[in-house]
């Protein structure tokens, strides 16, 4: 039987990747459903090659294009949040990679979860946003969630057949990023260009620029807290610029476990999607020989203080990291329009989280209030940066 998947943002990096490896194991794997946010002819082409049972575009206002354009397939066309939060629910499914970009993942992955979906979990936002809610609802339902990020899918990885020994830290790497060796002065003029070329991943508009602000970092730290079960003391973030260790786990004993290979993220999204099982691939291997020399140095929080905002909202728990994401992605965009510059990114960020009203217990509706409160906070921050 061929494993049934639900690919939510498959238009994105991670979803085009993970129709790839699709394509390359058409024996294990078939297209139930995919969905995307803006991509409506990238969508079409997708529907066409692999033939889902049904496609979702989340924008409203293109759904007569993708309509009118798979008129001629049998194919079911929806549009909007609530048909990708349905979608997944439907009976055939048997895995939903959530690979949805921020707070919009939360919604749809709880949903595969009360319906009994594995989740494949690509939206690192998922957890820093709702993570206690999200494990609790994943265990009530019994439904695995394989980490799609390869740092958490390489955590995963040294874990296996580790489950019952006890764990002393995590070790998450970072490349970090573009500007890892530029000074406050200089960081104050990089620009939307400068902040997109990443140098050793290929990702989307929003990641890449977590990614060059460390909040990416920030969020893979909380995200490991709700998988692994850690306090945030037990997760440290090292900055690896050549990207060959994806993360390590020490153990009780000392020993350290790493799972390494080349940057390319077919291999993490190939693992969850086959688990327990490694599939055959034909990636790039590691050559060891080309790498003389791996360096590792402690993050500087000073410099890229969204990392600190990261630990300090995981430390307060409660609606803080929701708070935290909020407000960034309403920075991220207002950098991505030129509206603010690199550092002030992080004053919108720390202005939201001291504003914020902070609720220890918080229910999914709290979430939700919490998310537009920070929003209309934030924005607030932006008009007046």
């Amino acid at each position: 039987m061929k494993k049934q998947l639900a690919i939510l943002g498959s238009t994105g990096s991670i979803g085009t990747q993970a129709l790839e490896v699709v394509g390359e194991h058409p024996d294990l794997f078939e297209v139930y459903a995919l969905t995307a946010n803006e991509q409506a002819e990238l969508l079409i082409e997708q529907a066409y090659r692999y033939r889902p049972e049904a496609v979702v575009i989340a924008n409203e206002r293109k759904y007569p294009e993708v309509k009118e354009a798979l008129s001629d397939l049998p194919v079911k066309v929806w549009a909007g949040a609530d048909a990708i939060a349905q979608v997944v629910q439907f009976e055939p499914i048997d895995m939903v990679l959530t690979a949805l970009v921020g707070y919009a993942g939360l919604r749809p992955t709880m949903a595969a979860i009360q319906a009994g979906k594995a989740i494949a979990l690509a939206n690192k936002e998922t957890l820093v946003v709702a993570g206690e809610l999200v494990i609790s609802l994943a265990k009530e339902n019994r439904v695995p969630i394989l980490p799609v990020d390869s740092e958490h899918s390489a955590i995963y990885q040294c874990l296996n057949g580790e489950w019952n020994n006890p764990v002393e830290k995590i070790i998450l790497t970072a490349s970090g990023g573009p500007f890892r060796t530029k000074t406050l002065n200089e960081l104050a003029h990089v620009t939307k260009a400068q902040a997109l070329r990443h140098p050793n991943w290929s990702m989307g508009a929003k990641v890449t620029i977590d990614s060059a602000s460390m909040m990416n970092k920030g969020f893979e730290m909380i995200e490991a807290k709700w998988l692994f079960g850690l306090a945030p003391e037990q997760i440290q973030v090292l900055v690896h610029p050549q990207s060959v260790i994806h993360s390590m786990v020490q153990f009780a004993d000392g020993a350290v476990m790493a799972q390494l290979g080349v940057p390319d993220m077919k291999l993490p999204i190939a693992y969850a999607l086959a688990w327990p099982q490694r599939l055959k691939s034909v990636s790039e291997r590691l050559d060891f020989s080309r790498y003389a020399t791996l360096t590792f140095e402690e993050p500087d929080r000073q410099r890229f203080r969204n990392l600190a905002f990261a630990f300090e909202a995981a430390r307060r728990g409660g609606n803080m990291p929701c708070v935290l994401n909020a407000a960034n992605e309403v920075a991220v965009a207002a950098f991505l329009r030129e509206q603010i510059g690199f550092l002030q990114m992080s004053e919108v960020i720390e202005q939201t989280l001291a504003k914020a009203a902070f609720l220890a217990m918080p229910a999914y509706e709290d979430y939700v209030q919490t998310d537009g409160e920070a929003r209309r906070i934030a924005e607030e921050a932006v008009k007046n940066s």
